[in-house]
């Protein structure tokens, strides 16, 4: 396992302790648990959403947007989240897909998996089964999801071009991926890049927009969008860079408007058909 996969895992494993010891109590939940005034992980989703799910499932998130607006689920499909948790996507997509449908949600850390199936437990999730592994490893047969979700985790990976690649085997033709995650829009100071803290909070591993988008299509993805929807600015960007213990007074005014939360869409090809007598050869 990476430095920062170990960095990751701890994190996210304390988070999900943190939120689990206070589900009693009226104090904060944890590390950004609470999530209010945070640039990144607030006002994802609307009351509605948030009412309808067990609360440890909202305290735990931890996301940069709501892959779960960025389409339309039918009743049936069978849907996977990539990094999936405290549950909120699962259990929001379990919903859109019905009794008849399927959601999975893929996440490495025992911690994280153990809260997810207790608020699928108290949501009376019977259409959804958390898996333990890795977003390079995913532990699915090929052609065997309609569609990919992933909220501000694929940023964690230390190799995207793997997790594309499998996200591309696992899903049907047809299929689809949409996520959200944090990209860069031009070029950033190597100071961030080399931050694991601010790596392990969705930043320092950002992909540059473009970058992003020629991955998806190397993978074999088409339709290929990446759309920034909010940008950070100056006081967002002295909010991560505090808490990563850089100077903030000289390194965000080089980094505001460099990084933004981006719904990321792309669709496998369909199987193509083929009725001539070269389609046996």
């Amino acid at each position: 396992m990476s430095d920062i996969q170990q960095a990751v895992r701890e994190k996210y494993g304390a988070i999900a302790t943190s939120v689990t010891q206070s589900s009693n109590t009226t104090s904060c939940c944890g590390p950004r648990a609470c999530g209010g005034e945070d640039p990144i992980t607030s006002n994802l989703y609307s009351d509605a959403e948030a009412g309808s799910l067990p609360a440890d499932a909202v305290a735990a998130s931890m996301g940069c947007g709501n892959p779960t607006a960025l389409l339309t689920l039918e009743p049936g499909q069978t849907v996977l989240d990539l990094g999936s948790g405290g549950g909120i996507d699962v259990l929001l997509s379990a919903k859109r897909v019905g009794p008849t449908g399927k959601a999975y949600g893929l996440d490495m850390t025992d911690e994280m998996l153990a809260l997810a199936r207790e608020n699928q437990r108290k949501a009376s999730a019977t259409n959804v089964e958390f898996l333990k592994g890795t977003i390079e490893n995913i532990p699915l047969p090929d052609q065997s999801v309609d569609v990919i979700i992933s909220n501000c985790v694929i940023n964690l990976s230390t190799n995207k071009d793997a997790v594309l690649r499998e996200a591309f085997r696992v899903l049907k033709p047809g299929g689809r991926f949409a996520v959200s995650d944090v990209v860069v829009r031009g070029e950033v100071p190597e100071t961030l890049r080399r931050s694991m803290e601010l790596w392990v909070g969705c930043i320092a591993g950002a992909l540059e927009e473009k970058e992003y988008a020629a991955k998806l299509t190397a993978a074999g993805f088409t339709g290929v969008d990446v759309e920034s929807w909010r940008v950070y600015d100056v006081d967002d960007a002295r909010a991560f860079l505090t808490e990563a213990g850089i100077d903030v007074d000289a390194m965000a005014p080089l980094v505001e408007g460099k990084f933004a939360s981006a719904f990321i869409r792309a669709t496998k090809p369909a199987a193509k058909s083929c009725c001539g007598p070269e389609c046996c050869s």
